[in-house]
């Protein structure tokens, strides 16, 4: 199992944390690359300085890569950090996911043969 430092995983929950940030993770993850001022445009009730503390947070978790292009900066998602927080530490509640999951099938069995 690999170890995430409870520092990074602090990073990126923290910037889970918010619905925007989130957003903007999800637009990368369509689109493989966006300037900053795209994706601006896809949030015209957020300013712009605001949507780049979004992106510097996203950056700061190592959950976006930018690349500078001229005046432009360029991003695209890293989802590494997210694997490693799986496999760091989200991992470590699988079994009581799947005991969890396995007390909903009984339950679902148990109903469905008294219908």
């Amino acid at each position: 199992m690999l170890s995430v430092s409870l520092s990074t995983a602090d990073r990126v929950f923290g910037a889970l944390t918010d619905g925007t940030r989130r957003s903007i993770l999800d637009l990368l993850r369509e689109r493989e690359v966006m300037t900053a001022g795209e994706i601006a445009d896809r949030f015209p009730r957020i300013s712009r300085p605001a949507v780049s503390k979004h992106l510097r947070v996203l950056r700061e978790a190592g959950l976006v890569q930018a690349e500078e292009r001229g005046r432009e900066n360029h991003y695209s998602l890293d989802a590494r950090p997210l694997a490693d927080i799986q496999l760091g530490w989200l991992d470590q509640f699988a079994p009581h996911w799947e005991r969890s999951l396995e007390q909903l099938k009984g339950q679902a069995e148990k109903h469905r043969r008294h219908d």
